[in-house]
């Protein structure tokens, strides 16, 4: 098996795999009740590992946790100091998380990445979110992963790969204008700027 298949098989794989844990590893109780009542999707479902790791019904390496989140190691890392942020109420995708609660999550990150980089030596990191299927999520409760990095640590096989620039053409601008139809369809957008529909902008 080539390299590039086994890291994405160990990213796959990650969510899958137990950990062993011994009496004095720092695991607590958390309660995932501590949505609030207007949060009607905090739907506690029964086989959902990361509604079981908040309600401390499976084990953990929690690092952090705040009324609104929970970040602990991932079971199976890509790197030292791989983990995940995520909410306490159940949302299947990052879509369908309500933007507080992204946000809540998103603060997190500056604070946590810090932590993590200093423990492990490391001055970079990756912030990763895999939605929907496609694009390789494997556990429907939302999470963000703070992978660390290492100079030529080779993680992903797109790094490899060449990139080529934007051509700025009709093609381009009719992306650009769907696009920004869908967002005025989108319930709770709000732009504050006019864009217009030039090639070129901000």
């Amino acid at each position: 098996m080539e390299a590039a298949q086994r890291r994405r098989l160990s990213v796959i794989a990650s969510h899958l795999r137990p950990i062993t844990i011994t009496p004095t590893s720092p695991i607590s109780r958390s309660d995932c009740n501590s949505c609030s009542d207007s949060e009607k999707q905090c739907n506690l479902e029964t086989d959902c590992i990361f509604c079981k790791i908040i309600r401390g019904d499976a084990p953990a390496l929690k690092l952090y946790e705040d009324d609104e989140c929970l970040c602990f190691l991932d079971n199976n890392p890509v790197s030292p100091g791989h983990c995940l942020i995520i909410p306490r109420c159940h949302f299947p995708s990052l879509v369908a998380t309500p933007p507080s609660v992204v946000a809540a999550m998103c603060s997190k990150v500056p604070y946590i990445s810090k932590a993590v980089m200093k423990a492990t030596g490391s001055d970079s990191f990756n912030l990763l979110v895999n939605n929907g299927v496609d694009a390789g999520q494997v556990i429907f409760h939302t999470h963000i992963h703070i992978i660390p990095r290492r100079a030529r640590d080779c993680l992903w096989a797109s790094e490899s790969l060449k990139r080529h620039p934007l051509k700025l053409d009709q093609e381009a601008l009719h992306l650009v204008n769907n696009i920004r139809q869908q967002l005025s369809f989108v319930e709770g957008f709000e732009d504050s700027k006019d864009h217009g529909t030039t090639l070129i902008g901000s």
